[in-house]
């Protein structure tokens, strides 16, 4: 219980305050302090309780006098005390020091009131040498000290970067400046983090304070002030900041990579391992802007069929395990191709140049020999290792041209057709959706056209590489090889016929998929109708396609196995990145159609109903493969399958919103 008429103490905002208690009821204290104010406080919140009583029958005036006397004594004998000085002499013992002890440390005499409070004054306005429990002090260790001291030299860095940060960004909005000065590039690390991550940035608290002081928008505000500086372009692809992707690659890599293509490229000669193939005509079939070409194809006839020859680049002939770029490769995962991008798996020297199977080059490949029947049935097949040369380099385009006409190419589509067919017979799914195309011209403009999977080119294209795949799984399981499989169950509802289906039905059938597994033994792929399947037909754009690669090469002779252990790490290692390589291609594709759609507002766009939610209504706009939602209550007699046409209302690419209405 204190005692009317006592001194005490207290902290409000920063300050310490000297009072005089009036009365005390339970843990209230209620008193006057020397600003002629009344506060209520709890008696915790006392930093200091003094011996001195004063006359509480003295007039309000003269009392608060007396108060602000005693404040100020206590003021100055609070700067006759060195902490620092009390640290040197006590810091070795590691034990509580009361009140009363530590001022006698510091006064000679008597300890008054005044004396023990300046001793709580000097210990909570330096905090770096002692911890303060009331009425007593702990001296911390030197490596406590050292801590604390750093502690309050970052805040102090940060307290200054915020006030010169708020300055500045208003200044350089004010001014319109359009580039970063070289003592400002800390500070553009910080906003960049804050607006790519948010709450999850380790700068979130600093970039919130330097942008309230610059009185910016943290949103659009914000990028508009990067784009302004030239730190990032109107179209900048936040993603790649976001999940680390580097476009290019570190002089290291790209020095590794020189010296292999030296080392082990200089020689591409028949040997002892390898089958001499040149003398077949062998083509490959890509899109017109591919430098990568890592597949081919040959064909020629047999008795009772055809033998078709799928040669796919060994880059495990150039590329080893556990070397920079292998861990370059496994880090990156896949290449990725955008509309306005490509960022590849390996470096140009590689994926362009010695490993690409260009046009009258001798290269090393795999190559998967099957010879089939007239109604594409595997009589007999073969994994062989080879040197193969490329006559002839044809686009889809071309491909499609010529199909009619080439013998090669005719026999190539009807054997794709048949094996085709035959998967089907097992239940594969087959879903039919076209490909979207978006270009971007050096002039910014953008075309956005759909590209149909089921040309002649690209069927003969993908059937032949699902049959490499195919044989190359029964491959390893005929001689108990393990490999990275996959696998897929049916799926949880079937909405596709035999004969394919409408567009609503193809598209709402991906929503009904099995999930593909990644497993160490071979297991039916219900998708494709086959009873194994591996994929090895791109090795130098998917890190998996070269583990497999590399598998059939250990069968063939030529390098050491994997264990299970390692191809357990690797599916490990590698599931975070595919997963977000998916997501970064579909969303950057969906950013370029919003950006089209930005120069549309108002047009009329066809659209398929999906569904209904509670909300809104989900519909398909079909020239764009693009999903977007509709208000519930103009969907008022709508049915999912329903062909309908809509309004281009909004589109905004930065903040991916499309808004529709009914036309």
């Amino acid at each position: 219980m204190i005692k009317p008429g006592t001194i005490v103490e207290f902290i409000d905002r920063r300050e310490i305050v000297c009072a005089v208690v009036l009365e005390q009821k339970g843990e209230k204290t209620r008193m006057l302090t020397e600003h002629n104010r009344e506060a209520t406080l709890s008696e915790k919140r006392l930093v200091h309780i003094g011996r001195e009583c004063l006359d509480l029958t003295t007039p309000r005036v003269p009392l608060v006098e007396k108060l602000r006397v005693t404040a100020n004594r206590r003021k100055q004998l609070h700067h006759q005390i060195d902490v620092e000085e009390l640290w040197d002499v006590l810091h070795t013992e590691a034990t509580w020091i009361d009140l009363n002890t530590m001022a006698e440390f510091c006064f000679d005499g008597e300890i008054s009131g005044d004396r023990t409070s300046a001793v709580v004054r000097a210990m909570l306005e330096d905090r770096l040498y002692f911890k303060f429990d009331f009425n007593r002090f702990m001296p911390n260790s030197a490596e406590k000290v050292a801590q604390i001291a750093a502690q309050a030299a970052e805040e102090a860095r940060k307290t200054l970067l915020i006030e010169e940060g708020g300055r500045w960004i208003k200044r350089a909005m004010e001014e319109g400046h359009t580039d970063v000065p070289p003592d400002k590039k800390g500070m553009i690390d910080i906003l960049k983090s804050f607006y790519l991550f948010g709450k999850e940035s380790p700068h979130y608290k600093v970039g919130k304070e330097i942008l309230s002081r610059s009185r910016m928008d943290p949103d659009e505000g914000l990028f508009g002030f990067l784009v302004q500086l030239g730190v990032w372009s109107k179209d900048e692809n936040l993603n790649l900041h976001r999940f680390g992707i580097s476009a290019s690659f570190d002089p290291e890599l790209l020095e590794a990579s020189s010296r292999v293509a030296a080392e082990r490229g200089r020689h591409v000669v028949p040997d002892d391992h390898r089958t001499d193939l040149t003398d077949l005509e062998t083509f490959t079939i890509d899109g017109q802007g591919t430098l990568d070409f890592d597949d081919a194809l040959s064909i020629e006839p047999i008795d009772n069929g055809h033998r078709l020859w799928i040669h796919i680049t060994d880059v495990g002939h150039f590329l080893k395990k556990a070397d920079v770029l292998d861990e370059e490769a496994l880090a990156r995962a896949s290449s990725i191709y955008m509309p306005d991008a490509r960022i590849s798996m390996l470096p140009p020297v590689l994926t362009e140049n010695i490993c690409s199977l260009k046009k009258d080059e001798n290269r090393l490949a795999i190559s998967i020999m099957a010879d089939l029947d007239e109604s594409a049935t595997v009589m007999n097949f073969n994994i062989i290792p080879s040197i193969i040369r490329v006559s002839r380099q044809l686009t889809y385009y071309h491909a499609n041209q010529l199909v009619g006409d080439d013998p090669d190419l005719s026999v190539i589509y009807e054997l794709a057709q048949k094996f085709r067919k035959s998967r089907l017979d097992q239940d594969a799914l087959q879903i039919n959706l076209p490909e979207m195309n978006v270009w971007i011209d050096d002039d910014g403009q953008i075309s956005v056209t759909q590209i149909n999977r089921e040309s002649p080119s690209r069927l003969m294209v993908s059937e032949s590489m699902i049959l490499a795949n195919w044989l190359a799984a029964r491959f390893f399981r005929d001689h108990g090889q393990p490999a990275i499989f996959r696998g897929q169950l049916p799926p949880r509802e079937r909405l596709l016929g035999r004969n394919g289906g409408s567009l609503f039905q193809n598209w709402m059938q991906r929503r009904f998929l099995s999930r593909v597994m990644l497993n160490l033994e071979a297991r039916p792929h219900s998708g494709l109708g086959l009873d194994a399947y591996v994929t090895l037909t791109s090795p130098l754009r998917k890190y998996l396609d070269l583990v497999t690669q590399r598998q059939l090469r250990t069968l063939l002779g030529l390098e050491e196995s994997y264990t299970e252990q390692e191809l357990t790490f690797i599916i490990q290692a590698i599931r975070e990145s595919l997963s977000y390589i998916t997501v970064l291609q579909q969303e950057r594709t969906r950013y370029w159609i919003l950006r089209y759609l930005e120069s549309r507002i108002d047009h009329h766009e066809e659209a398929i109903v999906l569904e209904k939610r509670r909300k809104r209504c989900v519909v398909l706009l079909t020239k764009y493969m693009l999903e977007a939602f509709l208000p519930l209550e103009v969907c008022v007699g709508l049915q999912p399958e329903d062909h309908i046409m809509v309004n281009i209302d909004r589109a905004e690419a930065r903040t991916d919103t499309l808004t529709l209405s009914l036309a």
